[in-house]
């Protein structure tokens, strides 16, 4: 299982799901994410400065929520996870629509796989 595509889906899986605020029915689910989508949404960061930067924040977000989930430490995931979403906000709605999407992918399938090539030549632009 690729590191990268975990992070960038569980990032979401802690991300407070504002369309799901809005709308109560959980029947719902984001449609499976393009590849197209996926090369779109990569694009779309690393073309933005400020969205890249969001990005890479976020990755090292996660490492401190682990950290913080080892230790049974709600309230700095709490904080952190709301750092999140404010981040993810400043990428954009597409980001969140990618991510949940990406919920119905076996990370070990091959589609995953290809996925996670797509976030992984953004997780190189991160210093």
């Amino acid at each position: 299982m690729n590191l990268k595509f975990v992070m960038a889906v569980s990032l979401f899986a802690v991300i407070p799901m504002i369309a799901y605020a809005q709308n109560n029915d959980s029947a719902e689910k984001a449609p499976k994410p393009t590849m197209a989508d996926a090369q779109k949404l990569a694009q779309m960061i690393s073309s933005d400065k400020a969205k890249l930067k969001a990005y890479c924040d976020m990755g090292k977000l996660q490492e401190q929520m682990e950290q913080a989930d080892q230790k049974n430490d709600d309230t700095a995931l709490e904080a952190l996870s709301a750092k999140v979403d404010s981040l993810t906000q400043q990428i954009g709605p597409e980001y969140v629509k990618v991510m949940e999407g990406l919920e119905e992918i076996d990370p070990d399938s091959a589609e995953g796989k290809r996925f996670d090539a797509v976030f992984d030549s953004l997780t190189k632009q991160c210093k």
